[in-house]
């Protein structure tokens, strides 16, 4: 028969009700009982004794005081009420008839005699009825201590086998139960539960064996196509070309990638499971590639030459927890000698085209001198066209041989102090031309006369081209102002136009190179703002702009003041 926890909880509970009633009424019988013969005692013989008593002191007076008479016959009749024992009866008569004939005769002594001999017969009854009523209460009490006894010592066994035994009936299934959820939390689905009981626990531990059992299942009908695939991730990632290397949520290292070992030099067998932050302790590169902040090209020599990298930290995310990292060092170098052999060839075309636009130039010069000869209205603009092709196209090569220059890192810097203000006349004075054209007035607020430590040229470059932007976008019959100040230990000399000015959105990409503006006039390279960028951050400055749309633009330089 099966039985649940339920049904075996109120049954010991019910066993241990009716045992603690039973108790109860029975120890409620036995000092029912004991009270039962107290108080017989008291009411039958003791009051009896007392009435005895009190008719032995009256007799003595009986002869001299009618109140001692009187006494002696009030007891008498209690005592005629109180017979309660064999053979009172007879004696109590007898004590009647004697003192009836006390009352009528003359000569009373025989009576007195007589009337105290049934007295103590009375006593003698009382005092025996006493002893024999006293053994059963004796016999009582013993009994109940007894029973008592017995009684009491079964419930506690009962109960202190109920506190041992019954809290396993819950405990132990639960504690297998733990148990076993535990091994299934390490993937060890081969953990079963045997337990015989037919309740709950039975039941839950049946299911649990059950399920158990389908996991197994799952667990063997997917390990084999989990390691297949496993395999083939593996040779994918090892016959890739980028670098990659697997840490865990602790940053130990799960697995690197063939590139990966011979770019680091290690064997994957010999660092699996590691530190990656121990690992870099004695490697420069693992180091480099656990600082997240580290962002620029790597420089590695792998598979016999030099070769260039760019290092992608990638999180593995599991809901909304991060179980792990890859690095990816993903490999440049075609794009990098693409863009090298892509720099070497603008140098060489810049180069190769500044000749033959110089000879342009000098030969428009030529034609422009009336020594040469008279030209007419039409062949003057002809000439003013191919100069300001010319010098366009002098200007392009000139910003591409600079930028093939910073593309190279072979900027020359000359660093010097130089005065500023000096600096800012020498760019003025190279874009006066252009600012006549279109009537727009250069001015110098408060020059400050300072010592930078500069390359002069490139400086007055960067100002030029500032200029030159700025009178290019400043309205006809305006002012461009640039002024001077001083931050700490640098100067900023920032050049400032009333023109339509920047988008919020274009000014993070403004020094980019080739970017220009959408909607703006599309001449030039969209070079001049980066090498700009390139010159000054060279001498240890920066570059900046601060614009809002129709209210004009600031670009400002800070270079470092002379010590």
């Amino acid at each position: 028969m099966t039985m649940n926890i339920k049904t075996k909880l109120r049954l010991g509970l019910i066993f241990l009700f009716v045992l603690i009633l039973l108790f109860g009424i029975l120890s409620l019988f036995y000092i029912n009982k004991l009270s039962h013969d107290a108080n017989v005692i008291l009411k039958n013989n003791h009051e009896s004794l007392v009435y005895c008593n009190n008719m032995l002191k009256a007799s003595e007076d009986m002869t001299r005081s009618n109140d001692a008479l009187h006494n002696f016959e009030y007891n008498l009749a209690l005592q005629e009420k109180n017979i309660t024992e064999a053979g009172e009866r007879e004696a109590t008569y007898a004590l009647r008839k004697a003192f009836e004939n006390y009352k009528n005769n003359t000569i009373k002594q025989e009576d007195v005699l007589t009337i105290r001999k049934s007295i103590y017969e009375i006593e003698a009854v009382n005092q025996q009825a006493i002893l024999r009523k006293n053994q059963v209460a004796f016999n009582t009490a013993e009994d109940a201590k007894l029973w008592l006894a017995l009684i009491f010592t079964t419930l506690a066994l009962i109960a202190l086998t109920f506190v041992a035994n019954f809290p396993s009936v819950i405990s132990r299934p639960i504690r297998v139960l733990s148990e076993a959820i535990g091994e299934i939390s390490r993937k060890n689905y081969s953990k079963r539960i045997h337990l015989e009981q037919k309740d709950e626990f039975g039941d839950l531990a049946n299911t649990f064996n059950i399920m158990a059992e389908k996991l197994d299942e799952y667990e063997n009908s997917n390990l084999a196509r989990i390691k297949l695939e496993k395999k083939r991730i593996e040779t994918i990632i090892n016959q890739m070309r980028d670098g990659i290397i697997g840490l865990d949520a602790n940053r130990n290292i799960l697995f690197l990638n063939a590139i990966a070992e011979k770019m680091l030099g290690l064997k994957e067998s010999s660092i699996i499971g590691k530190y990656a932050a121990d690992i870099a302790l004695q490697n420069d590169l693992m180091r480099t590639l656990l600082n997240s902040a580290e962002t620029r090209e790597l420089k590695i020599y792998a598979e016999g030459r030099e070769s260039y990298f760019s290092k992608e930290m990638l999180e593995i995310i599991d809901g909304n927890d991060i179980v792990g990292h890859v690095i990816v060092l993903r490999n440049i170098t075609p794009f990098h000698e693409l863009n090298e052999a892509k720099t070497n060839f603008i140098a060489t075309v810049s180069h190769e085209l500044k000749t033959p636009i110089s000879a342009i130039k000098m030969s428009t010069s030529l034609l422009n001198d009336k020594r040469v000869g008279p030209l007419n209205e039409e062949q003057q603009e002809l000439v003013q066209s191919i100069t300001g092709d010319a010098e366009r196209l002098l200007k392009i090569t000139s910003e591409l041989l600079n930028m093939a220059q910073v593309e190279t890192g072979q900027i020359q810097l000359k660093l010097q102090p130089t005065d500023s203000t000096q600096m800012i006349e020498t760019a003025i004075n190279a874009v006066q031309g252009i600012s006549t054209q279109k009537n727009v007035s250069i001015r110098i607020i408060q020059p400050m006369h300072l010592q930078v430590m500069a390359d002069t040229e490139k400086s007055a470059w960067v100002l030029i081209n500032l200029l030159s932007n700025a009178i290019r976008f400043a309205p006809e019959n305006s002012t461009v102002d640039i002024s001077e100040e001083t931050l700490g230990g640098y100067l900023q000399i920032a050049v400032t136009d009333r023109g339509k000015g920047i988008e919020e959105k274009y000014q993070d990409k403004i020094f980019d190179r080739y970017f220009k503006v959408p909607g703006e006039e599309k001449s030039g390279t969209g070079l001049g703002l980066a090498i700009s960028k390139e010159f000054i951050e060279a001498q240890q400055g920066s570059i900046g702009v601060k614009s809002k749309p129709g209210e004009g633009t600031v670009f400002f330089i800070r270079l470092p003041l002379a010590g």
